[in-house]
């Protein structure tokens, strides 16, 4: 594959408020400093959330190109994931980043199938490979139930 750039412009707004916006996209968005820190601001993304839902973020797009690829027919996808920030060896940083990433199935046959497009995603996400967090992966693969009337 060929090198890439991803350009990423920074305004900064007021007080612990920026906002990012990159001509490549539409929307911007607004972050600042979450409210653990001196002056945060609740309720706007932070660097750590934006860190946290570029691994999974990542993950779902990678799941959804080897599902594809692997032909998992699946019926739904969520995947919830949590950040923990604390001071290692003098230095605040997201030592590790959970995944619960569940599947929904349609049908029982595709289970194992399903367990392996996971895998496989967890190793290939770049996002993850580009971090230095810990990132960890709880998979939950379902069946759906359908009701006939």
């Amino acid at each position: 594959m060929e090198t890439h750039e991803y350009k990423v412009n920074l305004d900064w707004q007021y007080a612990r408020l920026g906002r990012l916006s990159s001509a490549d996209l539409t929307e911007t968005i607004e972050v600042a400093t979450p409210p653990e820190f001196r002056k945060g601001m609740p309720g706007i993304w932070s660097p750590e959330h934006l860190l946290v839902a570029a691994v999974s973020s990542c993950f779902m797009t990678t799941f959804l190109a080897i599902a594809e690829n692997s032909k998992l027919n699946f019926e739904d996808f969520n995947c919830r994931a949590i950040g923990k920030l604390e001071q290692v060896d003098n230095k605040l940083l997201i030592s590790e980043i959970k995944l619960f990433p569940q599947v929904l199935l349609n049908h029982e046959g595709d289970m194992e199938k399903a367990q392996r497009v996971l895998q496989k995603t967890e190793q290939a996400c770049l996002i993850t490979n580009s971090v230095k967090s810990k990132v960890t992966m709880e998979p939950k693969v379902q069946l759906s139930i359908q009701v006939y009337d």
